[in-house]
């Protein structure tokens, strides 16, 4: 595995931890727009991804 991706793995990691230890501490609106927006993230990573790998690949 490349260290760009290494260190693509252990940003999501840390940012999951730290999310897991302050989300009890927001309200629920608060907590429904991270998650919102955390959903949005992961779409347009996964977008990302499949588009480079598309490139990549022919």
């Amino acid at each position: 595995m490349g260290n760009f991706t290494k260190g693509i793995v252990a940003g999501a990691l840390i940012s999951t931890a730290v999310g897991i230890m302050v989300m009890p501490n927001l309200d629920r609106r608060t907590q429904r727009k991270m998650k919102k927006a955390g959903m949005k993230m992961r779409d347009m990573a996964e977008d990302t991804y499949e588009s480079m790998m598309g490139c990549c690949m022919k």
